[in-house]
């Protein structure tokens, strides 16, 4: 178990705990339930020592919130970025190939793993023409199906992060 996992697992036992002490105190007074007195100094010593627990929790609480809120700004941050290299580079690759926008089209939602059916119905065209496009895609990035284009990006992917 991590230092993270084990300090957070700490703070949020202590809490309890401190939460159990002053809701039984008050529960109890509630229902009349006699309890042994206790000295005054010990019972404020309790009090203030469950006080500073609940205090010292929600500290570390919300300093273990900044801190996941940063790593997610970041994440996301780092995300949006490989995202517009991705798109350049499909951007560069179609240009490369010389496609026509409508083929931009087809080979982006090819890409996207959308179905020939499918590509003609968001583009209001027909099945034939979504197939000669795709047929002419392929010709151009001297592929033969769709897979073997999706591999051309994946393998341009991976030579990136080695």
């Amino acid at each position: 178990m991590d230092k993270n996992r084990l300090f957070l697992i700490t703070v949020t036992a202590v809490q309890g705990a401190c939460a159990v002490f002053f809701v039984s105190d008050i529960l109890l007074t509630i229902i009349g339930v006699q309890t042994n007195p206790i000295r005054w100094q010990t019972r404020e010593l309790l009090e203030i020592g469950a006080a500073v627990g609940l205090t010292l929790g929600v500290v570390f609480g919300y300093l273990t919130l900044r801190r996941s809120l940063k790593r997610t700004a970041a994440a996301e941050a780092s995300l949006r970025s490989v995202q517009m290299t991705f798109q350049e580079h499909i951007e560069d690759r179609f240009n490369a190939w010389e496609l026509t926008a409508a083929e931009r089209d087809v080979a982006l939602f090819t890409i996207k793993g959308l179905s020939v059916s499918d590509i003609a119905e968001l583009r209001e065209t027909s099945e034939g023409t979504v197939k000669a496009q795709s047929a002419g895609i392929y010709r151009k990035a001297g592929v033969n199906n769709r897979t073997q284009l999706l591999s051309l990006f994946i393998d341009d992917l991976l030579e990136q992060d080695s």
